[in-house]
């Protein structure tokens, strides 16, 4: 299998090259696990599959136009993608990821048209639109933030905690400190992502805000554990600060890895501005 690896500030990314397909059959968990291994495999956070689409709304595999997929999906989408993270489970949705195939779809010549710098991807989640900037970022439009638990009591290691939930296609639950280094993220993280509010688990963030306009944020992310980036983490971040009255329409979100630039006005969409870089090729 041929294969790229590609990283949105240090949030790292397998993605299959144009032509390759994964096996779905019986185990396929325990492969995506091998890929995913850093020591026995390729190493990453997860793997991603990038599938166009063609013009009669079907998905096209290895050159062929398998059955169509519903209306609802098809209609303006460019491409389906799907995020499956390092523990084998698949991800609703991933904003690194997102920002990462962006770059991917433009460097293989995949879009129909060669100018195009907007791409419409199809997730789990629904529809999410990268744009190409010409400072080699890209911007995504992450869509309306949803409605999740609202503000709730946790507790981890005897320690309590107010977390403010958001749903950016997937679960996050953002928590405020007075001081970001003293926090236990390994130990904290882990309790928290399964704490029995969270029946499908949950993405667990804790932020401080440093300077107007300034978030520091560090995460522990369903099914990956620590992560040096999370894009829907860092977009759940600012509403979440919003929503508290911590900052205004738009903050930097400074990650273990690297800064995303999060904008959020009024019962519009989200929108993320960063990086993506292709590490490498090879085949495994």
């Amino acid at each position: 299998m041929n294969f790229s690896k590609w990283t949105g500030l240090g949030n790292d990314f397998v993605l299959l090259e144009p032509g390759e397909s994964l096996d779905f059959s019986s185990g396929f968990e325990q492969r995506i696990i091998k890929l995913c291994d850093r020591r026995f495999g390729i190493g990453a956070d997860g793997v991603v599959v990038v599938t166009p689409m063609d013009g009669d709304g079907c998905l096209v595999l290895n050159g062929i136009s398998e059955g169509p997929v519903s209306k609802a999906v098809a209609n303006g989408v460019d491409f389906e993608m799907r995020i499956f993270n390092a523990d084998g489970s698949e991800a609703a949705m991933c904003g690194n990821a997102t920002r990462c195939v962006a770059k991917y779809i433009q460097t293989r010549g995949l879009a129909k048209d060669a100018n195009t710098k907007v791409f419409n991807l199809h997730t789990k989640s629904g529809l999410v639109r990268p744009a190409l900037l010409d400072d080699g970022r890209v911007c995504v439009d992450m869509g309306l933030p949803r409605t999740f638990l609202g503000s709730i009591k946790l507790t981890a290691d005897c320690y309590d905690f107010t977390a403010e939930t958001v749903s950016m296609g997937n679960p996050h639950a953002v928590i405020f400190v007075d001081d970001i280094e003293k926090i236990q993220l390994e130990n904290w993280g882990s309790v928290l992502e399964v704490d029995r509010q969270f029946p499908d688990r949950c993405n667990i963030e804790f932020a401080q805000v440093v300077a107007p306009g300034k978030i520091r944020m560090r995460v522990w992310e369903r099914g990956c554990g620590v992560t040096m980036a999370c894009g829907t983490g860092s977009c759940a971040t600012l509403v979440a600060a919003q929503r508290t009255g911590r900052v205004g329409v738009e903050a930097d979100v400074i990650l273990d890895g690297g800064t995303l630039h999060i904008k959020h006005e009024e019962d519009g969409p989200v929108l993320m501005t960063g990086p993506a870089q292709e590490v490498f090729k090879g085949t495994i």
